[in-house]
This record gives structure tokens, C-alpha cells and sequence, in this order.
């Protein structure tokens, strides 16, 4: 074989070698997530975080999967019932295309005979509280109404409404209880883009201390990032020497713990919490603040 044809032969065996490796990066970089079809994963891990709250984490497809859901997104479960009939419920999860092979929920188990309103509790949540490790769900996803594409820029699409695309320069932000979950999201996301100058402040309200979830991560995240990210608490039932706010949410809080409404609505207010607490405590106080509906998005 003369120099030539061995310097052809060297150059497609390289190139075959590099089409090869391109196809197999692909292929691995291929999400975990379908938007169109429900697909089971396994249950590999299950923490206790509260007296009514847990962490769930599923394997993904491999230890380099990413999880392919959008900043502002979040993920059906699905689970058939002893009654043959399906139970669809949405949750977003705490970790995100950061965290490769696997990815974390924190749901609150609502369990029968505990709220006299829901006496039979929250089914999804009761089955997921009685899965054990190695156990599988149907999870279906990306789905929801807002995306949020980077640098203060984001979509929202509304019932009946053409998509918008608005930019913020501030998030207010506004949970209760597991409402903090796609706050969370946003907030890690923002922060670990050195470019996103998005500033973001947090009520969070609960009925205890003991109630409120990640709140190690949540103080963490605001000494690490105090120019970008501040929050304050409000509890129903504090304890002795509490040294936030007490209470429902009003406009006093909002006023004073918020960014104000801003004329070129670069000021967004984030919410995401019990239905009554958004319709009664955050809606009408924004709106007396100055807030349109242009200005905020509920999940």
C-alpha cells in the first residue's frame, strides 16, 4: 500500500471515528422528558423534609441524562387508580438540567380525614407518600405557561391569548407552603448566569417555622448573592421573638418587601400558592399597589 492510499485510508477512519463519537454525544445529550408521551421512572431515593413533606428523586435514563425541562415549566405524574380511573397532577421540580441522571420533587403529602374540606386527602400525593424505592412513575413533560429564556426575558402564554414576551428587570416573588418549588427554579436559574442581572425578592408564607422548605437553601442563596436576592417570611402561628412578619399576606408586606411597580413594567410579580391566598391576599393588593395584569403570572 503506497503513502497516498494509507493517508486516504487514515483520514476516513478518522473522520468515521469522529462521526461516530458525534452520534454517540447526541444520542446522550437526547433529554429525559416527553412532552407528548408518559414514560416511567424510577424511584431511587425518598427524604423526609417536614412533618408532611418529602423528597422524591427518579433516575433518569443515564448517569449523563439531562433532564430537558425549561426554566418556568414543570411535569405531569400519572398514576391509575384502584378504581381504574387515572390521576393526573403537575408538580415542578427543585432541581433541574443542572443535575444530570436524576431529578428532585418536594411534594407535601395532603392525607385523608386531615382537612375538612378535602376529606379524602390528595390522591396523588397519598400514592407517591406510599411508593417505596424502586417503585416507578409516569412522568410526561415539559408543560406550562411560562418560559423564562434568560437575562430577564420571558414567555408567558394565556387561555385564549396570543403568546407574550416580557423582560423584567425585578421579580417580586410570592409563595406559600410547596409554592415555593417554581420560585425556586427561577431563582437558581437566574443566579447561576453571572450575566442575569434579574433581581429577585421573595415573600414566603407558611403556617409554622417548622413549615418552611429549603429554608437552609433559601438563606444560603441570599448570603451568597445579597445584591441580587433578599426574601422575608411571614407564619400564621410564630414562635417567640419572631423576627419577620406575622400573618396572611397584605399590602403593607408587599409594599415593603417588593420592588414597587415600575411605569415600563420591567417590575414582574411572580405568585404560586393555595387559591385563596392568591385571590385574596396577593391579587387585590397588587392591583391597589399599581400592578396590572400584564405585570404578574401566577403558576
Amino acid at each position: 500500500m503506497d503513502d497516498t492510499l494509507k493517508l486516504a485510508c487514515t483520514i476516513v477512519a478518522i473522520a468515521g471515528s469522529v462521526i461516530a463519537a458525534m452520534f454517540l454525544f447526541k444520542k446522550e445529550q437526547k433529554p429525559a422528558m416527553s412532552a407528548t408521551e408518559f414514560q416511567p421512572f424510577e424511584l431511587t431515593k425518598i427524604d423526609q423534609v417536614s412533618h408532611d413533606t418529602k423528597r422524591f428523586t427518579f433516575k433518569l435514563a443515564t448517569p449523563k441524562t439531562r433532564l430537558g425541562l425549561p426554566i418556568g415549566q414543570h411535569i405531569s405524574f400519572r398514576f391509575t387508580g384502584a378504581d381504574g380511573k387515572g390521576v393526573q397532577r403537575s408538580y415542578t421540580p427543585i432541581t433541574g438540567d443542572e443535575t444530570l441522571g436524576s431529578v428532585t420533587f418536594m411534594i407535601k403529602i395532603y392525607k385523608a380525614g386531615v382537612h375538612p374540606k378535602f376529606p379524602d386527602g390528595g390522591k396523588m400525593s397519598q400514592h407517591l407518600d406510599g411508593l417505596k424505592v424502586g417503585d416507578s412513575v409516569d412522568l410526561r413533560g415539559p408543560k406550562g405557561h411560562m418560559d423564562y429564556k434568560g437575562r430577564g426575558v420571558f414567555t408567558v402564554k394565556q387561555m385564549r391569548k396570543p403568546l407574550q414576551t416580557r423582560k423584567a428587570k425585578h421579580f417580586g416573588m410570592i409563595a406559600g407552603g410547596t409554592g415555593l418549588t417554581p420560585m425556586l427554579q427561577v431563582i437558581t436559574g437566574i443566579l447561576k448566569d453571572p450575566k442575569d442581572k434579574t433581581t429577585m425578592s421573595l415573600i414566603y408564607a407558611n403556617q409554622t417555622e417548622d413549615d418552611i422548605l429549603m429554608r437552609k437553601e433559601i438563606e444560603a442563596l441570599a448570603k451568597q448573592y445579597p445584591d441580587r436576592f433578599r426574601f422575608h417570611y411571614t407564619l400564621d402561628r410564630p414562635p417567640n421573638n419572631w423576627g419577620h412578619s406575622t400573618g396572611f399576606i397584605n399590602k403593607e408586606m408587599i409594599q415593603r418587601h417588593l420592588p414597587a411597580a415600575s411605569s415600563d413594567k420591567s417590575t414582574q410579580i411572580l405568585m404560586c400558592g393555595p387559591p385563596p391566598m392568591i385571590k385574596f391576599a396577593c391579587l387585590p393588593n397588587l392591583e391597589a399597589l399599581g400592578f396590572g395584569e400584564d405585570e404578574w403570572f401566577t403558576f
